[in-house]
Order: C-alpha cells, then sequence, then structure tokens
C-alpha cells in the first residue's frame, strides 16, 4: 500500500513510518523540517527511516497548497496520515499566527488534495486538548468539545469540523485521533519527560506545576504508532446509529468518525516523577508551581470505540516506558540542544 504521511520528521510520525515499513507498505514521507526544536533531532530521526527502499522523502511546507497537490499528483497515494502540525499549547498562545498557518491552512491544503486525488481514507492526529474545561473523566470522543482553553485547542477542533465537512460534502473516509499525552524515545524536547530529565541529570529543579496535582493518560510511543496504523487499516464508515436529532460527535451519517488513542490508565504528576527518578537512579529537586495558561488538571482516555474497532490495547506500562526512554536519553537523547 502507497501511504504518504505528513510529519515524518516528528515524534509520533517517525515510528509510525517505522511500523508502516516494516509490514511492507511504502512510504512517502513529508516533513518542513522547521525550526521549533532542534533540527538536528528531525534529521536524525530521518535517519531512522532513509535506509528502507520503501521509503521516499520530500521537504515540503504543506500550508504551500501548489507544491502540496503536485506532490500527491506524483506518488498518488491510497491513503494519507497527517501529524504535521505546530505543537505546543503554550506555544499556540504567543505564536498564533504560526499556529494557524501550520495546523489551519496546511490541513485544508492536505483535505483538498486528498479530495482531488481519490484518496481511500485520511487519518489525521487531532489531540486530546480538544475536550478543554471538560472535567468529565474519562473523556470520551461523544462528549462535547466546544470550550478549548488555547488556540492550539480550536486548532485542533476545528481541524476535526473541515474533516467532517469534506467527509459529508465529498464523501472522503476521514477518522480523527485524540492524541494523549505521547512519550518515549526519539521524543520532544519541549515536553516534560525531555523538560525533567534534562534537569535532573543536571541537579537542577523540575517546574511541578499546579503544585503536583494532575494526572495525564501518559501513551508509550510505540503503542501509539500501532494504534495510528490499526486505525488506518479500518476505513471510515457512516454510522448506521447516527442521528441527526442527537448527533453525537464522534460519528456520523458520513464516513467519519473520531476515536481517543491513549494508555486508559491515568498517572498521577508525582507518580510519573517518582518513575523517572527510578529509570533514572536520581532523585528530582522539585519546584512547585501555580498551573499554566491554557492547560488542565486532568485527562483519561476512554477509548472504547477504538477497541471494538481494532483490537487496539496499549501495552507498555509507566516503569517500563519511561526505562527505554532514559536508556535512549543517555545514550542519544542528551546530545540535542534544549528547548
Amino acid at each position: 500500500m502507497r501511504v504518504l504521511l505528513t510529519g515524518a520528521a516528528g515524534f509520533i510520525g517517525m515510528h509510525t513510518t517505522l511500523k508502516l515499513l516494516a509490514r511492507g507498505d511504502e512510504v512517502l514521507g513529508v516533513d518542513s523540517l522547521n525550526t521549533y526544536y532542534d533540527p538536528a533531532l528531525k534529521q536524525d530521526r530521518l535517519a531512522q527511516l532513509t535506509t528502507s527502499d520503501n521509503f521516499t522523502f520530500a521537504h515540503l511546507d504543506l500550508s504551500d497548497a501548489l507544491p502540496t497537490h503536485a506532490l500527491f499528483e506524483k506518488f498518488k497515494p491510497q491513503r494519507v496520515i497527517h501529524l504535521a502540525a505546530q505543537p505546543g499549547v503554550r506555544y499556540s498562545l504567543s505564536h498564533p499566527q504560526t499556529c494557524l498557518q501550520n495546523n489551519i491552512m496546511a490541513f485544508a491544503n492536505v483535505l483538498e488534495a486528498c479530495r482531488q486525488h481519490a484518496v481511500e481514507h485520511l487519518v489525521f492526529a487531532s489531540s486530546s486538548s480538544v475536550y478543554g474545561s471538560n472535567t468529565k473523566m474519562p473523556y470520551a470522543p461523544s462528549d462535547p468539545v466546544d470550550h478549548p482553553l488555547s488556540l492550539y485547542a480550536a486548532s485542533k477542533k476545528a481541524n476535526e469540523l473541515m474533516a467532517h465537512t469534506y467527509s459529508h460534502v465529498y464523501g472522503l473516509p476521514v477518522t480523527g485521533l485524540r492524541y494523549f499525552t505521547v512519550y518515549g524515545p526519539w521524543g520532544r524536547p519541549d515536553m516534560a519527560p525531555w523538560l525533567f530529565t534534562r534537569a535532573i541529570l543536571k541537579g537542577e529543579p523540575i517546574k511541578v506545576f499546579n503544585h503536583g496535582h494532575m494526572t495525564r493518560d501518559f501513551t508509550f510511543v510505540d503503542d501509539i504508532a500501532e494504534g495510528s496504523v490499526r486505525a488506518l487499516d479500518c476505513v471510515a464508515t457512516a454510522s448506521e446509529t447516527f442521528s441527526k436529532e442527537n448527533p453525537l460527535p464522534d460519528s456520523s451519517h458520513a464516513p467519519y468518525r473520531i476515536h481517543n488513542i491513549g494508555h486508559q490508565t491515568p498517572v498521577p504528576l508525582m507518580d510519573f516523577i517518582h518513575a523517572l527518578e527510578a529509570a533514572l537512579g536520581v532523585q528530582a529537586v522539585l519546584n512547585y508551581l501555580p498551573m499554566q495558561a491554557g492547560d488542565v488538571p486532568n485527562t483519561s482516555a476512554d477509548m472504547t470505540s477504538l477497541q471494538e474497532l481494532t483490537g487496539y490495547q496499549a501495552t507498555t506500562d509507566i516503569a517500563e516506558g519511561l526505562a527505554q526512554w532514559a536508556d535512549w536519553y543517555r545514550a542519544i537523547g542528551h546530545r540535542y540542544q534544549a528547548f
């Protein structure tokens, strides 16, 4: 199968591409290689992929419509996984134009290219951040997501609405995956595991927001990649039980589905820190701080719909995952620039 995967030099993108290549798919990886964090990390992720004869890389900014369409015309993908985005809840508040260009305009170009080139199935990255101020736990894909707390969250909710429109108007099968706090080797320097690890090994304090009173549905990246590939294989269809009188946001009369993808075992932040201390063999110095703007205290994924559709189940617990992370960081990760 020919798969076009955007964000191939990204954290989830690299691991998902490896899964596709391992089963024999032909993958065209696309990435802008921007400088949001150390480009050397992105180049080294790509180096893990370019050893395969089934992988081709295209350096492209997807917010530029003409070369995006030209790429689709040349490669003729059967299916597409769109993982490229401008990440960062807080970054979106300080750089709104960058967020909108990379998360809205780029996705609009991908949708239109999928339509024009008869793509069989588009899977795209949404985010648990769309649940915003919702305090019902666990978050279910059928829950309302109308109160985002950051521009990043709003951009992901907008992606879901845009995707549904294309699914309804043009019959494009689309599946959105709401990713929950992903961690593991080759991770992102702006995320807590990297920031904590770097500070702990330097003997510097780590910033513990909301005074440690937080939980996250931490999910190991190999599990995330496996679930993403399984979702790609299950082409979205219209829901037979969809009600226009009581329309839920995770299904439709159109071939459109939304799923959570996480571990389904929320971990208190302090337990995460203690597990990281154990993996590193070093005790952390803690600096307790108030909640950050745009953040939420808790996340938890109800994954019933994805499990029923694909059989997906995350299998990596926090101790095992952080042990793999710590080994990778000590061997490789420490060399990259701090965020």
